[in-house]
């Protein structure tokens, strides 16, 4: 039963199901200041970074609250699935270390955001604070219980992309979602 209790072979449930903590505390974060974040500050940043093609502007400066927070409960299951089968596997779950090692890197986007416009972006406050700490103390939980896979360039690509796909999803899903419900019946 000793392995059962640390989340199977001695990686922690903080260290698999943490993640989804962690990663709801991030999203709360953007879910709660995106909206307005972008329709507040979409002008001046239109001036200062010209070259940024105006659909992108567009899109977030008309940011639906509803369809934000639609994509952000869709990617809480893909996030909650991933946690589980970390704790399933005792962390040695590909899904999970590469959603891990995802949620690290758009913690790091974040910090780079907020340095590209010289102040606060949606994220940036719990990127510090909650998801670069959180995933370096997870992979050195890992690492200590001899369960990290080796982060090769390939992996951190297929994760990305895996990412990158998940995110789209979600937010085509939400949009979807959203405007079925405001249709005429």
């Amino acid at each position: 039963m000793g392995g059962h209790e640390c989340g199977r072979d001695g990686v922690g449930a903080g260290v698999t199901l943490g993640f989804l903590a962690a990663w709801a505390a991030h999203d709360a974060e953007e879910v709660a200041l995106l909206p307005r974040w972008a329709r507040s500050q979409v002008p001046e940043l239109r001036e200062r970074f010209p070259r940024v093609p105006k659909r992108i502007w567009r899109r977030l400066e008309c940011v639906d609250e509803r369809e934000f927070a639609t994509a952000v409960a869709a990617m809480a299951v893909v996030v909650a699935a991933a946690a589980a089968e970390g704790y399933r596997t005792g962390g040695r779950s590909a899904f999970y270390q590469g959603a891990l090692n995802g949620f690290g890197l758009h913690g790091l986007v974040h910090l780079a955001q907020a340095a590209v416009v010289r102040g606060f972006t949606p994220g940036s406050a719990t990127s510090p604070l909650v998801v670069v700490p959180f995933t370096l103390w997870a992979r050195g939980r890992l690492r200590r219980a001899g369960v990290l896979r080796p982060a090769r360039a390939r992996d951190i690509a297929q994760g990305l992309a895996l990412a990158a796909a998940a995110t789209a999803g979600t937010h085509v899903l939400a949009r979807r979602a959203v405007s079925r419900n405001r249709a005429p019946s």
